[in-house]
């Protein structure tokens, strides 16, 4: 960024000032906010029955068009990192994997909707596999084994804690031929899931991908539904797994919602694209599994590390262990960062219980510690969100800009295809003040959104309001340690505090 950002006031007044902005709206959440148990519904536009719009979402080449290019631009992505020179900032593959689709689709699917289960490349060629074999009709469904229920979600926990090892511990995870096989032999296990247990089966409990980018679209401003009330009470995907996915019928039980296999077998009229407000897809009775609220506690602690270890804070950690550490030689600091990507999830998720436990306790509920911690755990989304922007939003304009030189040179062979060859970052685009900014707004309303969450879901499950809102104390102190804790990490490679 060049100089560094100058704090205007010192960094605890800006610390106090958001957590007492959380707290504040706290009050008025709970001033406002009095809905009866079971009636929580929210207005929405189905988009697919405005007619220009319908006919190019739905009766157009269009969708197609679109999954052609993202399987092409998958390709393209394979064959660059297989085949490119291996030096990660003169080949697209990096680039594309680690700015692009990780950062910037997490951001789409938040704030536009679950826009993965369109391009989903693995998805588009495993259905384009079975149409060209020629399948029995089930378009994929029906999987060569029946999905064992006691695995729930935790193929994807599993898979995603290996990704996030590579995204902050593995030292080559840049490199493209290693990037390329990663890749490979991801897809290898992909299309093997949706093979032995069924498309829509394995893209709801395996896939890493379609499970997260799913999560954070529950907070995005659309969703799909299928009008067809016999197909969602037969369909798995709502009668089973939906649940513990946030698929499934709302509270009306009468249409399915963010079901995509209900969605896609439905005649065209009987399917729905809604515009609706942010945040109450999180709100909506979901049932989460053990295994879910797992994986959304490890997305918050994982994004969270990856900020921690940015700060000196992380270097004094790495010091005080490194005569234990260097018994494992010359991978003494990934042995470091391993171990914290480990505790620091489990710390996580023991805090949050400990909170939970204390939910419990004020708000009079007769359920175990672990069903509190699972019913508020959606609350968590807009946080991590919130922390995602805060920490990224640089890297991606900055760094993502090397996408216009790569295009014209994909493969670092010295083309240009397009005449952007030459083109130099302009790291001006966003500087320290304007991150710092960005950061501040995001992480207070990012928790500000929780804190309604949260209420929401409080009164869905005690009848009484008073007691519901007692029972909600101790998650707004989580929230609020959490707000300080997260903008002082953010702060620490921004600014000097005066």
């Amino acid at each position: 960024f060049g100089e560094r950002y100058d704090l205007p006031i010192p960094l605890d007044y800006f610390l106090v000032g958001a957590a007492g902005a959380v707290a504040l709206s706290f009050v008025v959440v709970g001033l406002f906010v009095r809905r009866r148990p079971g009636d929580f519904d929210y207005p929405r536009i189905d988009l697919l029955a405005i007619p220009w719009l319908g006919r190019a979402l739905g009766r157009t080449p269009l969708p197609n068009l679109v999954k052609l290019l993202s399987v092409a631009a998958f390709g393209l992505i394979v064959a660059t990192a297989l085949f490119g020179v291996n030096r990660p900032i003169e080949n697209l593959a990096p680039t594309v994997v680690w700015i692009l689709w990780w950062v910037g689709m997490g951001y789409v699917s938040a704030l536009l909707g679950n826009v993965w289960m369109l391009i989903n490349p693995w998805k588009i060629t495993f259905e384009w596999a079975q149409a060209l074999i020629g399948g029995d009709g089930d378009d994929g469904e029906r999987g060569a084994f029946a999905y064992p229920e006691g695995l729930d979600v935790w193929p994807a926990v599993v898979i995603f804690l290996a990704f996030a090892w590579l995204e902050n511990v593995y030292p080559d995870a840049a490199q493209p031929q290693k990037l390329g096989i990663l890749v490979v032999l991801y897809s290898l296990v992909t299309w093997a899931g949706m093979a032995a247990f069924g498309k829509h089966e394995w893209l709801r409990r395996g896939e890493t991908f379609s499970v997260l980018f799913g999560l954070f679209a529950r907070f995005s401003p659309t969703e799909v539904r299928s009008a067809g009330a016999d197909r969602c009470a037969t369909c798995p995907g709502c009668a089973a797994a939906g649940p513990s996915t946030g698929s499934g019928r709302p509270a009306d039980g009468k249409n399915c919602v963010d079901c995509y296999e209900c969605f896609e077998a439905a005649p065209a009229d009987e399917r729905r694209l809604n515009l609706r407000p942010y945040a109450v897809g999180l709100v909506r009775p979901a049932g989460t599994t053990t295994a879910m609220a797992l994986f959304v506690v490890l997305a918050l602690a994982t994004v969270t590390f990856d900020g921690l270890t940015e700060t000196s804070a992380w270097v004094d950690v790495q010091n005080a262990v490194w005569p234990v550490a260097e018994l494992a030689g010359g991978r003494a600091v990934q042995a470091i960062d391993t171990a914290g990507l480990l505790i620091l999830p489990a710390l996580f998720a023991a805090v949050y219980l400990a909170f939970s436990s204390g939910v419990r306790s004020l708000s009079g509920e007769k359920v175990s510690v672990t069903d509190v911690a699972k019913g508020f755990v959606l609350s968590l989304v807009p946080i991590a969100l919130a922390y995602n922007l805060a920490h990224f939003i640089s890297f991606l304009l900055v760094q993502g800009q090397l996408v216009i030189p790569l295009a014209s040179d994909p493969f670092g062979f010295g083309w240009d295809l397009f005449g952007s060859a030459g083109y130099r970052l302009n790291i001006d685009v966003i500087d320290a003040r304007t991150t710092w900014i960005i950061s501040v707004a995001a992480i207070v309303v990012g928790h500000i959104v929780s804190v309604y969450v949260a209420h929401e879901t409080a009164l869905r499950r005690v009848a009484d309001g008073s007691r519901a809102l007692r029972g909600q104390y101790p998650m707004l102190l989580l929230m609020v340690l959490y707000t300080a804790t997260s903008l002082w990490i953010i702060a620490q490679p921004i600014v000097n505090d005066p």
